[in-house]
């Protein structure tokens, strides 16, 4: 008999998620999962890694005893690296972050605890994929990424991915746009315009809330961003070695040893 493959499952909204609960679902389907994932939403932690305290994980029970499910007091990463090292009992073939509740799209990949922990597979050398849903709302309807996720997930098994590249995947808010389809595309270069509301609290203290929009400054129709705004999914390979290499022999003109 052929040996199921093995799935890790983790997101950064919570192990509640609703989103991560339609990925469960949808791996299920695929092969053996297990899940480890953040007690409380730690979206926006980047790449985040805990080194000045304790952590815990649970084994828990949220709908069946269909997977293996464990809560990390931890990062996204934490739970990555926690459930490759101390939780399964062997190497996992995929490892999946999500359904994340938001966009993870261009710039928002470096923020993204999503993106990170499919990240931190990455470097361990486990094909990883971070699925997101451009809607904010808890209660979003993912019903129609199923048939997307899984095709995806299926491909990336079949084909694995080579050593530090991993899969940035954004689907559109489905409440607005019926999907056309999947598209291959480059992260576009756009960023967040930043603001900071200040304020006072009751004891005169001033305190700062973020804000800001996001600005695309890419007209290129081959991005991420032209993808979901025309009805695509996007599919952004991604690498985490961030060397600038076609600057190295720029530099090297410096005469820095001079």
């Amino acid at each position: 008999m052929t040996q199921r493959p093995l799935i890790l499952v983790t997101n950064d909204d919570g192990i509640n998620a609703p989103g991560i609960r339609t990925l469960i679902e949808i791996m299920n389907d695929i092969g053996d999962v297990v899940v480890v994932a953040p007690n409380s939403p730690q979206s926006g932690m980047g790449h985040a890694i805990t080194i000045d305290s304790t952590l815990f994980v649970e084994r828990i029970v949220v709908d069946n005893e269909k997977q293996l499910e464990y809560s990390c007091s931890g990062t996204p990463a934490d739970c990555v690296k926690l459930g490759i090292r101390e939780v399964l009992n062997r190497r996992p073939d995929l490892c999946v972050s999500g359904i994340n509740h938001g966009s993870n799209s261009s710039i928002n990949v470096i923020y993204s605890g999503t993106m990170s922990a499919a990240i931190e597979a990455g470097i361990e050398g486990i094909p990883s994929i971070g699925f997101s849903l451009l809607n904010y709302k808890w209660n979003a309807n993912f019903s129609a990424t199923k048939s997307y996720v899984k095709t995806i997930a299926k491909m990336v098994l079949k084909h694995g991915l080579p050593n530090g590249i991993v899969l940035n995947v954004n689907i559109p808010d489905l409440s607005k746009k019926d999907i056309k389809g999947i598209k291959i595309c480059r992260q576009a270069k756009a960023n967040w315009v930043e603001e900071f509301d200040k304020r006072k609290n009751p004891q005169g203290k001033d305190y700062y809330w973020l804000t800001g929009k996001f600005v695309n400054l890419d007209n290129g129709e081959d991005t991420d961003e032209w993808a979901l705004e025309n009805g695509y999914v996007s599919v952004v390979p991604i690498q985490f070695d961030l060397t600038a290499h076609h600057y190295i022999q720029n530099l090297n003109s410096w005469n820095l040893n001079d």
